[in-house]
């Protein structure tokens, strides 16, 4: 860490490459904001492992965005969920996408109310299933509108019950006719008094 700002930025992808995991996580926070998108993506994936909470948090809109989604599946759980919503809403789909589970069920509420609507249809089924009850709360009337079919059923029941009924209320019966019996039986009395007349008939299974 005791290259200077100015050397660090000039050094190759290839000897960015070089550097061990220890002197990575050494670096400063202003050492890891000055390198360039280019350096950001030739991270090795050990090195992405070993960034500290400080270093991530540190990260531009556009060194986060140079990230590939191996990289993206590298960070510490940890230090995914200190990124800002905003550094969060910077990734792109596929870096949604390549999110591991584990990181997916670590999020914050506020970062899963955060995603982009695009990037919430982009989910797995297994990243749909690894929410926990708090971040299904969480999800705005323009995240559960974009649902899947697919994703729709792969939500827990208890998941699905603890949607707000105003979310609810939109959707639609393509969404609704996904629902297994026992995702019917797990909806609350609010949930189905908040289904319109339209709506209805989507229940039957």
């Amino acid at each position: 860490a005791a290259l200077s700002v100015g050397q660090l930025e000039a050094l190759s992808t290839a000897q960015i490459r070089a550097l061990d995991t220890e002197d990575v996580a050494a670096l400063s926070t202003t050492q890891v904001a000055g390198i360039s998108t280019a350096q950001v993506a030739a991270l090795t994936t050990a090195q992405v492992a070993a960034l500290t909470t400080a270093q991530v948090q540190a990260l531009s809109n556009e060194q986060l965005q140079a990230l590939s989604a191996a990289q993206i599946a590298a960070i510490e759980t940890e230090d995914l969920v200190a990124l800002s919503t905003e550094q969060l809403q910077a990734l792109g789909t596929a870096q949604i996408a390549a999110l591991k589970v584990t990181q997916v069920a670590a999020l914050t509420t506020a970062q899963v109310a955060a995603l982009e609507a695009g990037d919430v249809a982009a989910l797995s089924t297994a990243q749909i299933v690894a929410l926990t009850t708090e971040q299904v709360a969480a999800l705005t009337l323009d995240q559960v509108a974009v649902l899947s079919t697919a994703q729709v059923r792969a939500l827990e029941t208890a998941d699905l019950a603890a949607i707000a009924t105003d979310r609810i209320a939109t959707l639609s019966t393509h969404q609704l006719e996904a629902l297994s019996t026992a995702q019917i039986v797990a909806l609350t009395t609010d949930q189905v008094r908040a289904l319109s007349v339209e709506q209805l008939p989507g229940l039957s299974t």
